[in-house]
């Protein structure tokens, strides 16, 4: 059958549910990728999926989404899969509706909540608003984490029946693997793995890092991920250039490569406000690495404090800094254990095998009602 996903960009479709597509098309399944044309989209043209460009902007202009929805009614018309599967906030709010005037049914994945339910306002409203009045229509609703279920079910957004958690979008075990034997590097690295916003705990870690390096001066912090000032909460440019010129920070620009650059870290680092399950976690956790997150919805799914790592407040960069230096006194034979039990997390809790088989599971489910 013909299956379409829809996500935000064609690059998180790569990037992040590759095993899913690989799966489908194991099946003998029609892959439709509908996404923004970027760099990305051909790639998934390579990989066996037609790809199909709908344009979204970015923002919360009213005018805008609604034209978002006809897009999405029109070219879901046109592809006619029997199942879509949605990932990302407008796909989920905006393609729901599509999809019902369709008559096609959707399976909504809510990744992350992103800033709508960190900051408390208008738009926050608005947003519960439209996930009460869109989230009626998908036959299947899956949640990364208990928390975000019960934020839905609690503000009766959805039907209980057709929620379920899974382990975030998985993580391929074949691909992120540790390395034969321990190494602790000099000098000690973290290494902060997310996009430049500041909802990501950003500014807490350069904080951190300054703090630590205060200490321990020989002490190497990198930050990995891609600068987006368009976002509610992207940090500017030039403040990004700011704390690399008082020589805190590392700053690596990004890659599709982020397993090299994992494994030349000690210890991962992500002091974000609010997560679904986040992939960058899942990914050092896989690779046998010490975690350090905030304990906040999905960060404390990945990160069992005092057995693969430390979580610490959320927006403080004084505990922080405190959990780092927790870190480097650890021997070596103490962070081999940590690693070693994040990777026992990964390979028990969050393999990608059982996150494409609660989607096959589903699939076929909504196909024989």
């Amino acid at each position: 059958m013909r299956i379409a996903i829809v996500i935000n960009t064609s690059w998180n479709i790569y990037n992040f549910r590759m095993s899913l597509i690989k799966a489908l098309l194991a099946e003998g399944h029609e892959v439709v990728a509908i996404a923004p044309r970027d760099a990305y989209s051909e790639r998934l043209v390579a990989a066996g999926c037609r790809f199909v460009p709908v344009q979204m902007e970015k923002g919360t202009n009213p005018f805008t989404d609604l034209r978002l929805i006809w897009r999405l009614y029109k070219t879901y018309r046109q592809v006619r899969p029997q199942v879509l599967l949605h990932y990302t906030i407008k796909p989920n709010i905006y393609g729901a509706v599509a999809a019902h005037w369709a008559g096609i049914p959707a399976i909504n994945n809510v990744s992350g909540l992103g800033t709508v339910f960190i900051t408390r306002d208008y738009i926050s409203s608005i947003a519960l608003r439209l996930y009460k009045m869109t989230f009626r229509y998908p036959a299947k609703v899956f949640f990364q984490n208990q928390d975000d279920r019960r934020l839905f079910l609690r503000n009766n957004l959805v039907r209980p029946d057709i929620t379920e958690v899974l382990p975030g979008s998985g993580i391929n075990l074949q691909e992120f693997v540790p390395d034969r034997e321990f190494k602790r590097h000099e000098p000690f690295t973290f290494l902060m793995v997310a996009r430049v916003l500041y909802d990501k705990g950003i500014a807490e870690f350069v904080r951190a890092c300054k703090l630590v390096q205060g200490k321990y001066p020989q002490v190497r912090c990198q930050l990995l991920g891609q600068v987006d000032e368009q976002s509610r909460s992207g940090v500017r440019r030039r403040q990004l250039e700011a704390w690399l010129a008082s020589g805190v920070l590392e700053y690596l620009g990004t890659t599709d490569a982020v397993a090299n650059v994992v494994r030349h870290a000690d210890c991962v680092v992500l002091p974000s406000y609010r997560e679904g399950t986040p992939r960058t976690l899942l990914e050092a956790a896989a690779m046998g690495k010490p975690l350090i997150a905030t304990n906040v919805p999905g960060c404390r799914e990945v990160v069992q404090h005092g057995i693969n790592g430390y979580l610490c407040r959320v927006r403080s960069a004084d505990d922080l800094a405190d959990k780092m230096v927790q870190m480097l006194q650890r021997s070596d034979g103490e962070l081999k254990k940590m690693g070693e039990a994040s990777r026992q997390l990964a390979a028990t809790r969050f393999d990608d095998r059982i996150v494409i088989g609660k989607y096959l599971q589903a699939i076929q489910t909504i196909l024989n009602d």
